[in-house]
């Protein structure tokens, strides 16, 4: 019998989007820019021991030089991340977010993602995201202006495509496919869990009702409590209410302890008793799974924030406000 990774109600996970394997100058920290696969590999490994849910890997192929200035063009692919970082760690998770998967035919994705299962031994979560680059889909001949119609289907393709079936069979408006077997079949049975990133009134929409949980993109904390009420109202007009499904958020950044170095304005600090206390409205507007960012000043410093955070944070997240 196989599993399917779940973030239940009433017991908040947190995970962390790995450093270096995205540059924007958004949310990047300097170290990063002269690490590689040995930082990765690093903070993989903290994850994995100190008990963090998933590790995050996002996705663009390739950036026009228009946006290369904020955006960067260091960009890791995420099905060969995540798959280098699967055989170094045990337990967590391997979330991609977002995979931009319009940019490919389903059953590609599929092929990847599904090895990606097997080989981890059932911890893909496969984050999915419509895109917003336009250069990026023009060079790779998909259809930039349906971004979002596309992803509607492709979701639903993937879902046949990753499900228990060695010969899968859809039939949509841009995609069909029957009697074409791909094996090796995911570890998680009946599928991965597949959660719709975006806060689009549509992106929230597709999460509702076509996915396995949500990913908000740049929401204050203020802006989710209406959306995640969309979710269930959604949910429960379409029969969904009793289906699983983790409602995620992006925390704002996090510093435990009192920094001597500027760690930004929006960025969380203090003691771990101040730092949980201030994540877990969070948890009372429904959040399962929180994703966290670390400021650091080097790679040591990320791994110490992490190993606090799991150590003295997380335990009192579960506590009444």
């Amino acid at each position: 019998m196989g599993h399917v990774l779940t973030f239940p109600p009433g017991q908040q996970a947190y995970g962390i989007q790995l450093p270096v394997q995205s540059q924007s100058t958004l949310y990047a920290e300097p170290w990063e820019t002269a690490a590689g696969p040995a930082a990765l590999l690093a903070v993989a490994r903290a994850a994995d021991r100190h008990g963090y849910a998933y590790i995050g890997c996002c996705e663009h192929v390739a950036v026009p030089r228009r946006l290369a200035g904020a955006m960067s063009t260091v960009w890791y692919d995420p099905v060969a991340t995540l798959s280098f970082l699967a055989a170094a760690t045990e337990r967590v998770a391997l979330l991609s977010h977002v995979a931009v998967v319009g940019l490919r035919h389903p059953l590609a994705t599929a092929k990847q993602y599904a090895t990606l299962d097997h080989l981890s031994g059932g911890r893909l979560v496969l984050g999915v995201g419509a895109g917003h680059v336009r250069e990026e889909f023009e060079a790779l001949g998909a259809d930039f202006p349906a971004r979002g119609a596309v992803l509607d289907e492709t979701v639903d393709a993937l879902k046949a495509a990753l499900g228990e079936e060695e010969f899968p069979a859809f039939s949509g408006d841009r995609y069909t496919f029957a009697d074409l077997g791909q094996r090796p079949r995911p570890a998680q049975r009946p599928r991965p869990p597949l959660w719709v990133g975006g806060s689009s009134p549509r992106a929230v929409r597709r999460a509702a009702l076509r996915g396995d949980g949500w990913l908000p993109q740049g929401d204050p904390r203020e802006a989710l409590p209406p959306k995640i009420d969309r979710i269930r109202r959604l949910r429960e007009e379409a029969g969904l209410a009793e289906a699983p499904f983790t409602v995620g958020a992006i925390a704002e950044p996090l510093y435990l302890g009192r920094p001597t170095w500027d760690v930004g304005r929006r960025t969380l600090r203090g003691s771990a008793e101040s730092v949980a206390a201030a994540l877990r409205p969070y948890r009372d507007m429904g959040v399962t799974q929180l994703q966290l960012r670390f400021r650091s000043r080097s790679l040591d410093e990320l791994l110490d924030q992490m190993a606090l955070f799991a150590a003295e944070a997380a335990p009192r997240l579960g506590e009444a406000p």
